[in-house]
């Protein structure tokens, strides 16, 4: 069953991604780790050296200079393509770097992205985190393509469901939004930004409640999707700052 899940998504990853991306970025080595079953060993080796919080944040690589920071990344998600927090850092970098590059990569930032969903393909979080750089740099057809195979993977993840959403109001298609936003927020997602969007335009329903959950299963859910707010930032704020041509699709608030 697992072997025919992963055919299917390495199918659905070449369907996905232009074959020049696919040209480029280059294979993989055979020697990379899989986050979701990382030792405490491998983390130590990679966030006690390479990914340090300096190095997430931006500031500066491991040598205390901003010049190596593309190779501290570089072997990273290398080693570890699917790293979440990893992903989610070069999200909210790339802006700062018009060459598509960071200082002392030798891989572009789009690469980091396409080796993640290329070598985990059924890992929904590194469609999420592609979809986000698309949706930021105004590629709303493609990111909309990528949400939606992490949310075929993972349909109860709030963040998944509440950016699914959001895509489709800034679209303002509103019926299409509406389910979405209806899952995030019965999963208790807690920004609040999609539902007054749908309100604004007239279109807001209230959800049915889900069945009730034991106490600590509905605790366990709260702070699972709480988790899921702070550390995948919304496509909100990976918007692109100019207008699309279209003004159906305005990425507008």
């Amino acid at each position: 069953m697992k072997t025919r899940m992963l055919m299917l998504a390495a199918a659905l990853c070449a369907s996905a991604i232009p074959a020049s991306a696919r040209n480029y970025c280059g294979g993989p080595t055979g020697q990379e780790w899989d986050y979701r079953l990382a030792t405490p060993q491998m983390m130590s080796v990679l966030e006690g050296r390479h990914f340090t919080e300096d190095i997430e944040m931006g500031i500066a690589g491991y040598t205390g200079k901003q010049g190596d920071i593309g190779a501290e990344y570089d072997y990273t998600l290398t080693k570890m393509p699917n790293h979440p927090r990893a992903l989610n850092s070069v999200v909210r970098l790339a802006p700062r770097y018009s060459s598509g590059k960071m200082p002392g990569s030798r891989m572009l930032i789009e690469c980091y992205f396409e080796r993640a969903v290329r070598i985990f393909p059924d890992d929904p979080t590194t469609w999420f985190a592609y979809a986000r750089y698309q949706f930021m740099k105004g590629k709303e057809a493609q990111a909309l393509t990528m949400m939606e195979k992490a949310y075929a993977m993972s349909p109860e993840d709030a963040a998944i469901n509440y950016n699914m959403g959001l895509v489709y109001a800034k679209q303002k298609k509103y019926d299409e939004a509406l389910p979405f936003a209806q899952k995030a927020y019965q999963l208790k997602f807690p920004l609040p930004a999609l539902k007054q969007m749908l309100v604004k335009a007239g279109k807001w329903v209230e959800p049915p409640p889900l069945p009730e959950e034991p106490a600590e299963q509905a605790e366990a859910g709260a702070s699972a999707s709480a988790a899921s707010a702070a550390s995948a930032a919304s496509l909100a704020s990976a918007a692109p700052a100019a207008k699309p041509a279209d003004p159906a699709a305005s990425t507008k608030p």
